[in-house]
């Protein structure tokens, strides 16, 4: 069955991250084991609830206060927190625009609500119009209270866009969530560390 619509993932598919850069800024406020609580296809319980939107960003700066026992103000554990996003590669940026043409884009990420207005913003500043226009719908973790990789999240995210699993494609840079796409029927598309977006052959995808 042709493919029709396209789900991406957001970080490491469509913006760059460094996620030393947030392990090294709690580091910097005193913090030395960030890296086992957060990173690519893993996080901590409390890390889990604010991308869920179980818990808000007051009580989640407080959780993070209360694991690390670091004197920091709200701002500063913001800024460390925020510290992995970096840049949205213009070419993968056009290349979203070429394929709207063809399918329904979506957008799935698991994410937070300080992440969300960080990169929101990253992207207004460096394109001019707003990151979610790009997409028939952007689902956000912590707005839609589902999660990858879990298989519920797939499907109320199907159920929700009205779109059959046979006919769409979910692009991932975690194993785990490719995974769990996979239970669902979605077809799927790895994009390991080192290779990105533009190195898919699109053409083989023609609806």
């Amino acid at each position: 069955m042709a493919i029709k619509n396209i789900i991406f993932d957001l970080g490491g598919i469509l913006i760059n991250l460094d996620f030393d850069k947030t392990i090294n800024e709690f580091d910097r406020l005193g913090f030395k084991e960030m890296e086992k609580f957060f990173g690519l296809g893993k996080a901590a319980d409390f890390v889990e609830d604010y991308e869920v939107g179980k818990i808000n960003d007051e009580q989640f700066i407080h959780a993070v206060r209360s694991l690390t026992n670091i004197q920091a103000d709200d701002e500063q554990i913001v800024y460390a927190w925020n510290a992995l996003l970096l840049d949205f590669p213009e070419e993968r940026i056009g290349l979203l625009q070429q394929l709207a043409k063809k399918y329904r884009l979506f957008l799935f990420s698991n994410t937070n609500a300080l992440h969300l207005a960080h990169f929101g913003a990253l992207f207004q500043q460096q394109f001019g119009f707003s990151l979610n226009s790009l997409f028939e719908k952007a689902y956000y973790s912590h707005t839609i209270n589902q999660r990858k990789p879990y298989t519920e999240a797939f499907e109320w995210i199907l159920n929700d866009a009205k779109i059959d699993a046979a006919e769409t494609l979910f692009i991932d840079d975690a194993l785990n969530n490719i995974e769990g796409a996979r239970m669902v029927g979605l077809h799927t598309r790895y994009v390991p560390k080192g290779q990105t977006i533009m190195e898919i052959n699109w053409e083989a995808l023609e609806p």
